[in-house]
C-alpha cells in the first residue's frame, strides 16, 4: 500500500513548529512508521520548504525521542514500545492529578465544546481527530490549573502519547467510556471538587495506560506488516 504523501506547507515565522508538528502527526498516524529512513531531502521535497527548517524540526524529534540517527545516512523513527508508553503515562497520571487539583481549587469551567468535539471525533472514527480532541482536552485541563509549567512539562511526553493513541487506534477502537471519564473530570473540577477531580483523572490515566501498553505489547509480539 502506497503511503499518502505529507501535506504542503505554506512559509511563516513558525515554520520549525509548523515542519515539527506535521511530522509528529506524520508518525502518530503511521505515515512514518518505526524504523523507517528519513532524509532531509525527502521531507523538503514533501512538505515545498526548505532544508533549515526541516533539519530544525528532526533535531527537536531527536531530542523528544521520536527519531534516532540511521546506520549511514540521514535518520530513522524511533520504535514504539509498551515499557516507554506505560513510563510516559506515568508522568502524564502525575501531572494531570495536580493539573486537577489546582484548576478544582480555581473552579475553572473548561469549554464544554472540548467534549462535544471528542465524542464526535469519537463517532467518526477519524484518527487525526480523535488524536487532536484528546490533546486539546488535556491541553484546557493544564491551562486550567493556572500553572503554566504542567503544560510546558507535559509538552515533552505528550508526543509519546500522540503515538501510542495512533498506533493502536489504526487497529482498535477508542475505549467507549474515555469521553464519559473527561466529562465527568471536568463536572468535578467546575465544582471545585479537587479530592474527586484528582482521583477521576488517576483512574482515567491508569485506564488508559492499561489499554494501551496492553495493545501495544500485542503488537511487538505480532509486528504488523506494511
Amino acid at each position: 500500500m502506497t503511503p499518502k504523501p505529507l501535506i504542503q506547507l505554506q512559509s511563516s515565522p513558525d515554520l520549525v513548529e509548523q515542519v515539527y508538528e506535521r511530522l509528529v502527526d506524520a508518525i502518530s498516524q503511521g505515515q512514518l512508521k518505526p524504523g523507517q529512513r528519513i532524509t532531509q531531502e525527502e521531507l523538503a521535497e514533501q512538505l515545498h520548504v526548505s532544508r533549515q527548517p526541516v533539519l530544525q524540526a528532526l533535531r527537536m524529534l531527536k531530542h523528544d525521542g521520536l527519531v534516532l540517527d540511521a546506520p549511514g545516512r540521514g535518520v530513522q523513527v524511533a520504535p514504539l514500545t509498551s515499557a516507554l508508553t506505560a513510563q510516559v503515562y506515568e508522568l502524564r497520571g502525575t501531572l494531570d492529578a495536580l493539573a486537577a487539583k489546582l484548576a478544582a481549587q480555581r473552579r475553572a469551567k473548561l469549554d464544554p465544546a472540548l467534549i462535544k468535539a471528542g465524542r464526535e471525533a469519537q463517532k467518526s472514527k477519524n484518527l487525526q481527530l480523535l488524536i487532536q480532541a484528546d490533546v486539546h482536552f488535556h491541553q484546557a485541563l493544564y491551562a486550567a490549573s493556572g500553572n503554566p509549567l504542567i503544560e510546558q512539562s507535559a509538552r515533552v511526553h505528550w508526543c509519546h502519547i500522540r503515538r501510542a493513541i495512533g498506533a493502536v487506534l489504526q487497529f482498535h477502537d477508542l475505549r467507549q467510556s474515555v469521553w464519559d471519564e473527561h466529562a465527568a473530570i471536568a463536572q468535578a473540577i467546575e465544582q471545585g471538587n479537587s479530592e474527586l477531580a484528582q482521583t477521576l483523572v488517576t483512574q482515567h490515566s491508569q485506564e488508559a495506560a492499561l489499554f494501551m501498553t496492553r495493545e501495544l505489547a500485542v503488537q511487538e509480539q505480532t509486528p504488523i506488516l506494511a
